[in-house]
């Protein structure tokens, strides 16, 4: 299991949250970020961007972050690759269906930029011990 957080593929549809967002991870962070606008562009970039992490919203236009999920699991390279479910719908029931389809964490918008990538960074130190 990878234990070194490097690049993440961000799925979030609206670009102003995606814009702090990004900026927060890249430069607190020092992640390197791809963003994708929806679902389906997620599905198209993963081959040739390689993430070790997805972060993903939940409530988008077309494909929701659920069913881009369920499309990722169902891919051979990247049946288990961790993902981040971000949320405004963060009651504990809700919170728990994310966990139960197989996700890492659940990040509660709206969330607070500085400590994004702490929050981040636990989902992940947790998952790979």
């Amino acid at each position: 299991m990878l234990s070194n957080l490097k690049k993440i593929l961000y799925v979030e549809d609206d670009e102003d949250i995606a814009v702090v967002a990004t900026m927060t991870l890249e430069e607190i962070g020092g992640f390197e970020i791809k963003h994708a606008l929806s679902g389906s562009l997620a599905l198209e970039l993963l081959a040739s961007y390689d993430p070790d992490l997805i972060l993903m919203d939940v409530m988008m236009p077309g494909m929701d972050g659920v069913e881009t999920y369920k499309e990722i699991r169902n891919l051979e390279k990247w049946e288990s690759i961790p993902v981040i479910f971000m949320t405004a719908k963060a009651q504990t029931h809700e919170q728990k269906t994310y966990m139960d389809l197989g996700a890492i964490g659940v990040v509660v918008k709206p969330f607070d930029p500085m400590i994004l990538c702490k929050t981040i960074k636990g989902f992940w130190d947790k998952h790979t011990v």
